[in-house]
């Protein structure tokens, strides 16, 4: 049984949807304003995780994830290089996808985009000023009234902070202690990115943004919200606000939210010079699906602190596992305890460490390489390392680096272990590295 922990109520709750087979499953996107950085990234794996967790379990989701091409820093970004929005958004939503691609994040099944759906959003409004939960001002900005709704806060928890009930905030992204009203449409000068709405000209505000694409393409009530720590307070907290007092139902089941990456144990800032993308990652020489492992090995509720040494290790340990399972055997019968022991891990709140290490204990049974292989290729479905492409393929090494090696071996045996040392450097200088094993010599690329 899939167990997950629910933000709503704070506690570890059996994963039970409201139409199975079927689960939606919405996560939240990228803004279009610059490069995602690693902090997001890790955020995006472990919602890919989570896809394939659920699959893995047997059910049949729809991902909706949204791409936010319009917003206070997207306007801010176009206006300082005197472009359209879209022009100016549009090599950062290529390079997002490309990043998903590269760290192998299955596709959502929608990508709606907030400037498609403008004319919803603004529907969406009305309704909530017929329910007298939103009021317009006189400069024809519309904002949502905290005080309409008993329930504002249940999944932040507010702690200490006071609602300031008639007091505005029009920003899109704000003070963790303005508990204020929020906006849902912002005036705009008629020279400035907006749209004609019946309160005048302006642009919706974010929040109202995700409440209207997840639920045009999954229902008034869907079962899991994904996204990060950061996103609890102001983003789903309006979110549900806005949602649920427009349709006066629950509005998702299970919000799933991730920790923050760190990198040398601080926050990540470019004013801290410590802000990475994965461009950066790739221009040091590391294979993406490294950055993909690091991530793994680390509970998507607890912080994953970010280094260079880190990410080496990962790379070191990616690149092991690689070479191990380039001589397993032709998948066959899998080793059936070792899946049930990584279904055991993965079901109890994805827990990912603990699933890796039953991957690395199977390495070191006495099971068949053969069977191995199958289980390997079952892990590797909720893991998504691509290890399909290293499995079974065994270096084509020419012969007359075999022949190095097999002299090697001879002055091995025979215990002269600095003419060995000699012809081990002779071989890489071939482009070969050679591990001794307890089965032999193994080869990878140097």
């Amino acid at each position: 049984m899939l167990k997950l922990y629910n933000f709503l109520s704070r506690k570890l709750e059996d994963f039970n949807p409201i139409n199975p087979p079927n689960v939606g499953l919405y996560t939240c996107g990228p803004t279009t304003y610059d490069f995602v950085h690693i902090g997001n990234l890790r955020t995006f794996i472990f919602e890919d995780v989570l896809q394939r967790v659920l699959e893995a379990n047997g059910y049949k989701v729809k991902r909706g994830m949204n791409i936010t091409d319009i917003d206070d820093k997207i306007i801010k970004g176009a206006k300082e290089k005197n472009l359209p929005i879209d022009e100016f958004s549009a090599p950062f939503e290529r390079a997002f996808f490309q990043d998903l691609e590269k760290l192998n994040i299955k596709s959502a099944d929608v990508y709606p985009k907030a400037t498609e759906h403008i004319g919803h959003m603004i529907r969406f409004i009305e309704e909530l000023i017929k329910k007298d939960l939103a009021y317009a001002e006189k400069d024809g900005s519309v904002y949502f009234d905290i005080s309409k709704f008993p329930n504002y806060g249940k999944l932040s928890g507010l702690d200490n902070r006071i609602l300031k009930h008639g007091t505005r905030v029009l920003a899109d992204e704000y003070s963790k202690d303005d508990v204020q009203d929020f906006a849902l449409w912002k005036a705009t000068e008629a020279d400035e990115v907006g749209y004609d709405s019946p309160w005048g000209f302006g642009r919706p505000g974010w929040h109202i943004e995700c409440s209207v694409m997840s639920q045009e393409n999954l229902g008034e009530t869907f079962d899991i919200h994904g996204g990060g720590v950061d996103l609890i307070f102001p983003h789903h907290e309006n979110e549900i606000a806005q949602s649920e007092g427009k349709t006066g139902k629950k509005f998702v089941n299970y919000f799933v939210e991730a920790e923050h990456l760190l990198v040398n144990n601080q926050k990540m800032a470019k004013s801290a010079g410590n802000f990475f993308t994965l461009r950066d990652i790739e221009e040091k020489g590391f294979d993406p699906l490294a950055f993909r492992y690091l991530v793994l090995t680390a509970h998507y509720r607890d912080k994953l602190n970010f280094t260079w040494e880190s990410l080496t290790g990962a790379q070191n340990a990616l690149n092991n596992l690689r070479e191990i399972i380039r001589d397993f055997d032709e998948p066959k019968i899998g080793c059936a305890q070792y899946e049930q022991d990584f279904m055991e891990a993965v079901n109890n709140d994805l827990n990912m460490p603990q699933a890796l290490a039953v991957m690395w204990d199977m390495f070191k049974s006495d099971y068949p390489s053969s069977a191995k292989a199958k289980t390997l290729l079952e892990m590797d479905k909720v893991l998504g390392l691509k290890l399909d492409e290293y499995l079974g393929k065994k270096v084509e090494v020419p012969a007359e680096v075999q022949r190095l090696v097999d002299q090697r071996e001879q002055t091995r045996r025979s215990g002269d272990f600095k003419k060995s040392d000699g012809l081990r450097k002779k071989i890489k200088k071939l482009g070969f590295e050679i591990e001794d094993t307890p089965v032999g010599p193994r080869f990878k690329r140097g």
